[in-house]
């Protein structure tokens, strides 16, 4: 029986690595599917959450029905870079010690067949918070709806990543109102600003204010290196729609009106992933057989 990787409904875990990997050049599909089978008892999707894409299932002379590059927004009004990888990791950890120690244990399997694009570290801040202070993820669906956004009927499931990096002299310029108003909610009791101007994150980003409706399960998690950080974004669903119109709206696509947080941050990176389910509690690789 297939089911998806539980850790995509999963609360946060303290600390997490997220890898992404490049291709080897010249490598023939049969080598790619045996470093697939060596890492397939690794991938628990609890533990360690894995995302294929294209250039891994063009590698492979298979397609996967929905899954397609990032390749940015049209009439985008800012620069959202676009960073495709063959294969992105979740690896997912209570002590940073064993995320060392999965991390090892995923190169040993990949190589040399694959190469390490993107390492980032993150962890959990607060009670799920942003390095700006503010609540991460309160729109997310729950319970049933949470499954119906973000897993489909066969147990895979797409996923938008980002890596934003904060200004944080810049933000910490803004008045305390300032940055309640560029945010759409108070910080201090997480209340959504009925005031909050047309450029508000929340108002840029209200799910069921959109046509369908764009709900994602978020997943996001603060991440550092040294005095830089910001916010891993990661949105689960069952198609790249609604991420795609919440980003369409943000950047300025939609009305020419851009979110407030290009005020402070700027996304490095954006890639699309497809998640596919387990099968006895390991990752299926039906969709290359």
């Amino acid at each position: 029986m297939s089911v998806h990787q539980a850790a995509i409904l999963d609360a946060l875990p303290a600390h997490a690595t997220y890898l992404s990997f490049d291709l080897q050049e010249n490598t023939d599909a049969s080598a790619v599917k045996a470093a697939l089978k060596q890492l397939q008892p690794l991938v628990d999707g609890v533990r360690i959450v894995l995302g294929v894409g294209t250039a891994l299932t063009q590698a492979l002379r298979t397609e996967v029905d929905g899954l397609y590059e990032f390749t940015g927004i049209a009439n985008s009004k800012v620069h959202l870079p676009a960073t495709p990888a063959a294969l992105w990791l979740w690896l997912r950890e209570n002590e940073r010690g064993e995320l060392l120690h999965q991390q090892q244990r995923v190169v040993r399997a990949l190589g040399p067949i694959f190469q390490l694009q993107q390492e980032v570290s993150a962890f959990k801040y607060g009670s799920g918070r942003d390095l700006t202070g503010y609540e991460d993820g309160t729109e997310n669906p729950q319970h049933e709806d949470a499954q119906r956004a973000a897993i489909a009927t066969d147990g895979g499931s797409f996923v938008a990543v980002q890596q934003w990096e904060h200004q944080f002299s810049r933000f910490q310029t803004y008045s305390e109102q300032e940055q309640d108003q560029m945010i759409g909610r108070r910080r201090s009791d997480n209340e959504e600003l009925e005031d909050a101007p047309a450029s508000a994150h929340v108002k840029r980003t209200a799910q069921e204010d959109f046509s369908p409706e764009a709900f994602v399960m978020r997943r996001s998690m603060p991440w550092s290196e040294g005095a830089r950080g910001g916010l891993y974004f990661v949105a689960f669903a069952t198609s790249f729609a609604p991420f795609e119109a919440q980003l369409t709206r943000m950047c300025g696509a939609e009305d020419g009106l851009t979110d407030d947080l290009f005020r402070f941050t700027q996304p490095l990176s954006t890639a699309y992933f497809w998640c596919p389910p387990l099968k006895d509690g390991r990752m299926s690789l039906a969709w290359c057989e």
